[in-house]
């Protein structure tokens, strides 16, 4: 038998917030390590004192059920006058703004075209909010808003996914040149739009807090929740608007420390230490970031869970398969979808109260991710997978976004946001 992808979606909130961690541990080092992401870099190392977890477990406070989605949406309807997270895909002739011949900034194993795929349907849908209008992309807009600014992404490869689709985007209008880049896999870069003298970049923290990364040493991350990776902490002088994209990378071997004491693990076999899963340990993560950036005046937009869409086993020819997105109410933002993102805006939505004056919205788009199961590369993140006849297994993407594809409308919502800012 195969192995079943982590992200694999359960029908049932309660008992998916039950499942053991192992199957999302163990599956997610299979299939993210091998297919999505390079090794990776550790951080240096921190010293690790241990001690009983009670003496720090009232910093992790779990729920019963889960908080209504229905508080963030009315609240988002009065911050921005339009609840874009109600809404659906309709059909749409005009297409994309790019194409992935003309942009050169696309990572390969998102440029599903290129590989070969054959259906172009996943390129002719928009998102239609309800009761509002969502403006197409206008790159020179997006340009003028950040006017003399640097741009940047912080977080994992769906937040370095995000940036090459705005990259792609404003490329259109200007050309952006790479003025720097570093790390395996250039997971630190910066570009440089001259016609108005913007500055975006990325920076890969999958945590957004201190970590150590796993090694063959130490097969489990040591996360610190308490302090906020300086890889990116270090630049905040010189950064003026932050999109903060992470959640996938949760899901690994992990001990939590607070204050230099072990507050828990999640799948830690071997170590004395109390299993408290990562729902509320990704809260307290953002929580320690958004803290770090309300008093320095930079604009933050938080990019909330993406969904995967693995169905069955990750190497099997079905496991995203899909051509279309999903009829209305043929899914529900449910399960460990649901409690992240939950996670996500609950902290948004604490952090504004706590700061009048800090520029902070969510960039909500679980719900619209989550009916797009045609918009993954699949089989595609790699050349022509089917150039020597069909076989038996096959490596999927089912994760990451196509470019062009649905993570464009990202991009057209957060131009939205900071166009309602600046009115």
């Amino acid at each position: 038998m195969g192995i079943q992808s982590p992200f694999k979606d359960h029908p049932h909130s309660l008992r998916r917030k039950l499942l053991p961690y192992a199957l999302y541990a163990l599956l997610l080092i299979a299939i993210v390590h091998l297919y999505f992401f390079p090794s990776l870099t550790s951080l240096p190392s921190s010293t690790t004192t241990t001690t009983t977890p009670a003496a720090v477990d009232h910093l992790l406070t779990p729920k019963s059920t889960p908080s209504p989605s229905t508080v963030f949406v009315e609240e988002e309807r009065k911050t921005n006058g339009c609840d874009y997270t109600d809404g659906k895909w309709v059909y749409d002739q005009i297409g994309p703004l790019y194409n992935s011949t003309a942009c050169g900034t696309i990572k390969d194993g998102q440029n599903c075209a290129s590989h070969g795929r054959p259906d172009m349907d996943y390129l002719y849908w928009r998102w239609k909010p309800n009761k509002c209008h969502l403006p197409r992309f206008d790159p020179n807009t997006f340009l003028q808003l950040i006017r003399d600014k640097h741009l940047a992404f912080v977080g994992d490869s769906i937040a370095r996914n995000q940036l090459e689709s705005l990259l792609c985007l404003l490329a259109t209008a200007s050309t952006p040149n790479l003025i720097f880049t570093s790390g395996e896999d250039n997971k630190f870069r910066k570009w440089h739009f001259a016609s108005h003298n913007v500055n975006v970049s990325v920076y890969w923290s999958p945590f957004l807090v201190k970590g150590i990364e796993k090694s063959e040493e130490t097969p489990y991350n040591r996360l610190y929740l308490d302090s906020v990776n300086d890889v990116w902490a270090k630049d905040l002088g010189e950064i003026d608007m932050m999109v903060l994209s992470i959640g996938h990378w949760y899901l690994h071997p992990a001990v939590f420390y607070y204050n230099d004491l072990v507050l828990g693990c999640h799948f830690c076999d071997g170590k004395n230490f109390t299993e408290v899963g990562f729902y509320d340990v990704f809260g307290k993560a953002f929580n320690t970031t958004l803290k770090a950036l309300i008093d320095r005046r930079i604009d933050v937009i938080v990019t909330t869970f993406s969904p995967a869409h693995f169905e069955g086993d990750w190497d099997s020819l079905e496991a995203c398969s899909k051509t279309k997105p999903f009829e209305e109410n043929e899914r529900k933002l449910e399960g460990m979808d649901y409690e992240m993102r939950n996670q996500e805006m609950e902290q948004v939505m604490a952090a504004k109260k706590n700061a009048k004056d800090f520029r902070l919205e969510a960039l909500d788009v679980s719900r619209l991710a989550l009916m797009r199961p045609d918009g993954h590369p699949g089989p595609y993140m790699y050349p022509f997978p089917f150039a020597n006849g069909i076989p038996e297994r096959v490596p999927n993407d089912c994760v990451h976004w196509c470019l062009p594809g649905p993570i464009d409308t990202w991009n057209e919502i957060m131009l939205d946001i900071m166009t309602r800012w600046n009115l």
